[in-house]
């Protein structure tokens, strides 16, 4: 595994995090018992995984619990977050100090690493700024968590302007966002304020069903080139983004993805979400490789890098809270 320093935190995390929500939730999604994602979990860490990521409206953190049980606690990085309620207009202090309890009641840990207000809409931004930051800062003065963090609504947020605001803020030790080889905005948007304020990066959606399913990746670009978004060429097959496989190049698309943002300048934590220990660990090797081919990374720039919001689909369970 390789590890680097997770923003001003000076966390020493692992490039690879095992995102505990997602389609799959560890398994538990997908009809793996609780039992099953323990070891996933400890899997992970033994392939020296030290990031986990979950969240009280994932249902996973006892499970999260339950594996990190007699791990030593310097040696794992726990990262949990405290959302809306469902039907919620907006983020209400008492509830959000609720979910903070709540998950350190069913983790079974006295503090979390990260505590990240989940899903923050740019319209909400000042509100949650001037009346719940202040209120978890006092919880960390207090010793409830260690870090304070802060994610996007990123398939409703597709050029970043919440986090584009906030990050100047200087209040985000931590920020989780989008970014994947055909939604690219945060190179401009969000990644120059993250390297300017030392804000440590967690980066979700680098594959989840648009780089997985191959059905799902031709039907998307075919619709794009109807809309004239990319050149016609690329929908000419099955297979739009074969050109990054090659011997000198990716051994899948899955694998390109994961490496394309794993190598972006700014990127501290590539999360990854299974149910399954050999996807596991091949999402971990992928991770581990060297950068695609320069010439490959300024093709993928040229052709998508205008594109915004592509393959942003959201688990149910989020979108269900959106309601």
């Amino acid at each position: 595994m390789e590890y680097t320093t997770l923003g001003r935190t000076g966390l020493k995390a692992s490039v690879a995090g095992l995102g505990c929500g997602g389609f799959s939730r560890i398994g538990l999604g997908t009809g793996g018992s609780e039992d099953d994602a323990v070891r996933l979990i400890r899997l992970a860490l033994d392939l020296g995984v030290n990031v986990l990521d979950t969240a009280a409206v994932y249902g996973t953190e006892t499970v999260v619990g339950k594996a990190v049980r007699g791990v030593p606690r310097d040696s794992v990085i726990i990262c949990t977050k405290a959302s809306r309620d469902r039907g919620d207009n907006r983020f209400y202090v008492d509830k959000i100090l609720a979910s903070l309890e709540g998950s350190c009641q069913r983790l079974g840990l006295d503090y979390v690493d990260v505590f990240q207000l989940h899903a923050v809409p740019p319209a909400q931004y000042d509100f949650v700024r001037n009346e719940i930051a202040p209120a978890l800062l006092r919880a960390r003065e207090q010793g409830k968590f260690r870090f304070l963090g802060i994610t996007e609504t990123s398939p409703n947020d597709t050029n970043h302007d919440m986090l584009h605001h906030a990050l100047p803020d200087g209040i985000w030790d931590t920020a989780m966002f989008a970014f994947h080889l055909m939604h690219q905005p945060a190179r401009e948007r969000v990644f120059p304020l993250t390297r300017t304020y030392r804000v440590g990066t967690l980066m979700m959606f680098a594959v989840r069903q648009i780089f997985a399913r191959p059905a799902q990746l031709a039907a998307t670009v075919k619709q794009l080139a109807a809309e004239g978004k990319v050149p016609a060429w690329l929908a000419e097959g099955d297979d739009p983004l074969g050109f990054l496989v090659h011997p000198d190049g990716a051994s899948s698309v899955i694998d390109a993805a994961y490496r394309y943002v794993r190598h972006e300048q700014g990127v501290d934590v590539v999360l990854f979400g299974t149910g399954d220990a050999a996807h596991l660990r091949n999402n971990i090797e992928s991770i581990l490789k060297p950068p695609l081919a320069e010439a490959d990374r300024t093709k993928v720039a040229d052709l998508f890098s205008h594109l915004r919001g592509v393959g942003l689909v959201a688990p149910p369970f989020a979108r269900a809270r959106r309601g």
